[in-house]
């Protein structure tokens, strides 16, 4: 799926809204929370005890943002499981300590290669290792910079899923003076910040590291080179700029910026950050982090180390690559509770993130809701709703699942939603569009993904089969047309013990006969669908019809199917 610049950060079927206030709490939570052992309270709890000890006021959440590229579905993972690891701190905390989360985008970085998006290359080139604030805005002359296009687009794909945040620029918060008293500081400390980098390099880098980035005052651009001077008493640095004389400018007022890893550990210490998470890729360099931020006289956040993402082939996803899904392509197939369940399960184990899960997570999501209903307010604060929804957890009624839906697609091959909502109302009287919108949204969902991603490999019945499926159709014919999906279950049950291929004789049946093996409704979704699984089948037949069933079966034994 081939996505523009503009398109990619509002998700198909959503609307920008406007930056969320905090959601109001229930205090019915606030005691359970105190014995809460879902990840999130975990963390948060670390966080309570950090502030304890420090007698801070407020606690400051923050996540990162390199607007060399677009928002992705990375972005919207770690800025949604910091939103958790939030929630749950006003719960512990019964909401008296204030909470702020920062997004802070790295756009005083120089832009060290050309975007494969940009209407021409050729206009770029005099611009690279420019910073992306300095940096003309390519596509749309919107925007006075590359930077500042990409951060409306963050701003705005942030807003589209109602996360309340305060946006901070890297540009902004060097030029105006909040870090310089930390880059003073470093200036001091330089020998301290040098000792922690040049055992990390290789001796070729290390006769020219220097954490400071001077911006050039001839070029704009941001320079990798060494330092001839570094002067702590007057907050200097001295360099050979790129027409070769030597040049002296501020480490403060925007002159400079820090190399990446040095600027971590300062903007932690700088802001008094007390909680980021960050990808695997990082842990290598979070001591790092540490380090420097402890030398500039601040005290390490609290860190949470999340796995990376996989492909379907088990491989680490990589924007370059395209090997993985992007955020617009989960959302034309699913909703975004689906995706936000799905980034609140397992963050610290690799997960394949391809498009065979999201039906899976969309069904999980729905029982989980479900379920929440029925619970006790100890138990909601464990179910995953909980914190998709961060604490406010809507009603759905969900009389149809996902899978169940994707199998009446594949069976029918709907036109239109129209077609679909026939059989489900048909199936569940007094269910419409109007009266259920979150399952008209999964029906839309449902028919998408069937058109493109479910492949259709019906095989014929053998003897036995064939046998099995007259069988299967004349138990039917007995059954009124209004018949429920347990009789229609029991129906087909009592059809497989018939046959020796279907008996399972580790298992009872009510009569007390053998029970029935899988390998049963594997072969009718198999002949039928023309899949490998499905769900339960009394449900797939109740819900596409007992006449069209005994059609589909006819349809298979005449050999229609596979031909189609």
């Amino acid at each position: 799926m081939t996505l523009s610049v503009l398109s990619l950060p509002v998700p198909k079927g959503l609307v920008p809204v406007s930056p969320a206030a905090l959601p109001p709490l229930d205090p019915s939570f606030f005691e359970p929370a105190q014995s809460a052992r879902a990840w999130p309270f975990e963390e948060a709890r670390k966080i309570v005890k950090r502030l304890e000890k420090s007698g801070k006021g407020e606690a400051l959440f923050e996540t990162g943002y390199g607007p060399s590229g677009l928002p992705h579905i990375g972005t919207f993972g770690e800025v949604a499981r910091t939103t958790m690891v939030r929630t749950a701190f006003r719960l512990l905390t019964r909401d008296q300590i204030p909470t702020r989360l920062l997004c802070f985008s790295d756009d005083l970085d120089g832009m060290r290669k050309i975007p494969e998006t940009v209407p021409s290359k050729e206009a770029m080139e005099p611009h690279l290792q420019k910073p992306l604030t300095a940096v003309p805005d390519p596509w749309t002359n919107e925007y006075p910079s590359f930077g500042d296009h990409n951060n409306a687009m963050l701003r705005r794909f942030l807003d589209t899923f109602g996360f309340d945040y305060e946006f901070a620029s890297a540009t902004e918060y060097y030029r105006s003076g909040k870090f310089d008293t930390v880059l003073r500081l470093a200036a001091e400390r330089y020998d301290d910040i040098m000792a922690v980098m040049l055992p990390t390099l290789g001796a070729e880098r290390q006769a020219t590291y220097s954490p400071f980035l001077p911006i050039s005052p001839i070029s704009g651009r941001v320079l990798y080179v060494p330092m001839k001077e570094v002067d702590a008493k007057n907050g200097t640095v001295t360099f050979a700029d790129e027409d070769g004389r030597d040049t002296t400018v501020p480490v403060t007022g925007g002159h400079v910026k820090l190399q990446w890893k040095p600027d971590f550990g300062m903007r932690w210490a700088a802001l008094g950050v007390d909680f980021e998470m960050f990808g695997k890729d990082h842990q290598t360099n979070q001591t790092i982090y540490d380090r420097i931020c402890a030398i500039l006289g601040g005290t390490p956040p609290e860190h949470y180390v999340y796995e990376l993402f996989l492909d379907s082939e088990g491989q680490k996803i990589s924007k370059s690559k395209g090997n993985g899904l992007t955020i617009d392509e989960w959302l034309t197939y699913a909703p975004t509770e689906s995706l936000g369940l799905y980034m609140f399960q397992k963050p610290r184990v690799a997960k394949r993130l391809h498009f065979d899960v999201i039906p899976r997570a969309v069904d999980e999501y729905a029982s989980f809701v479900a379920a929440y209903e029925r619970q006790d307010a100890a138990a909601r604060l464990e179910n995953p709703a909980f914190h998709v929804h961060y604490g406010n957890v809507p009603k759905i009624d969900m009389p149809v699942t996902f899978a169940l839906l994707l199998n009446l697609a594949t069976a029918s091959n709907p036109e239109t939603p129209e077609v679909m909502w026939g059989y489900i109302s048909a199936y569940a009287p007094g269910v419409s569009a109007k009266t259920h919108p979150h399952l008209d949204a999964l029906v839309g969902y449902a028919m998408r993904y069937f058109r493109d991603f479910v492949k259709k490999t019906y095989r014929a019945p053998d003897d036995v089969e064939r046998q099995a499926l007259e069988a299967l159709s004349a138990s039917f014919a007995e059954l009124p047309a209004d018949a429920s999906n347990e009789d229609i279950q029991n129906a087909a049950l009592d059809v497989a013990r018939t046959f020796e291929r279907y008996q399972d004789h580790t298992k009872k049946s009510p009569t007390g006969g053998p029970g029935v093996s899988g390998d049963f409704f594997q072969m009718l979704y198999q002949v039928l669908i023309g899949q490998e699984r499905g769900p339960r089948f009394g449900s797939f037949a109740a819900l596409y019809g007992i006449v069209n069933t005994r059609r589909l079966i006819a349809d298979a034994l005449a050999g229609k199917m596979v031909s189609a």
